[in-house]
């Protein structure tokens, strides 16, 4: 039987001391979210590998270091509204449902009906359902009735910031998507002043392909 408290603790160790995790609040988000509750039963073993995992239907979760990197870079906080794109399992948004309470609400958009289902499952066991909403729905148009938000951020590729997005964003908040090609992208931050879009590029990633209407 894999402990997975202690394997959990260890990869967050790992994290900070690899650089990918400086703020406490970021390493105690993801020492509380159990990520073995949101991958297929099989591969529960190899949860805390820092590695991206299947989930079904062509589609991966996150590798905890991306997840790590992004949350950083979002700088979130209680009371936010928040965005995801791509909902895979719901792992994303419980670590971030963790740094956004007590106050704060995260919707995430799936387009999948059997990964929409599956992290809707996730989300209720693990006990974040008052805080994470899941919708299935192109998630490249954002989610119009409940904008604006003070974050969104995207996981997945698209081949340029969805327009939509970027009106969605509220005044002085920021948002993450991964522009580029099908297989290799570079996370760009997108940081909103006024009528004016301020891009920052973080570096090079790896995503699944946005598919939608303002993806591929």
């Amino acid at each position: 039987m894999t402990d997975f408290s202690k394997a959990r603790s260890e990869l967050v160790n790992n994290l900070l001391r690899r650089g990918y995790v400086s703020k406490p609040e970021v390493a105690e988000a993801l020492r509380k979210v159990p990520r073995e509750e949101f991958v297929p039963r099989g591969l529960r073993g190899e949860a805390y590998i820092d590695t991206p995992l299947p989930i079904g239907s062509g589609q991966t979760i996150s590798a905890p270091h991306m997840v790590a990197m992004m949350a950083e870079a979002l700088d979130l906080r209680p009371g936010l509204n928040v965005l995801e794109v791509g909902g895979g399992s719901g792992y994303h948004a419980a670590v971030v449902a963790e740094l956004v309470s007590p106050g704060g609400h995260v919707f995430t958009v799936e387009r999948l009906p059997e990964l929409a289902a599956f992290a809707r499952e996730n989300i209720a066991r693990t006990g974040y359902a008052d805080t994470v909403t899941v919708i299935k729905s192109d998630g490249s148009v954002g989610l119009q009735e409940h904008a604006p938000f003070d974050r969104i951020f995207v996981a997945c590729g698209a081949p340029s910031v969805p327009g939509p997005l970027k009106a969605q964003l509220e005044d002085g908040g920021s948002m993450l998507v991964p522009v580029g090609g099908r297989t290799f992208q570079d996370l760009v931050k997108v940081e909103r002043k006024g009528d004016h879009y301020v891009t920052h590029n973080l570096g090079g990633c790896v995503f699944v392909p946005l598919i939608g209407e303002h993806g591929y």
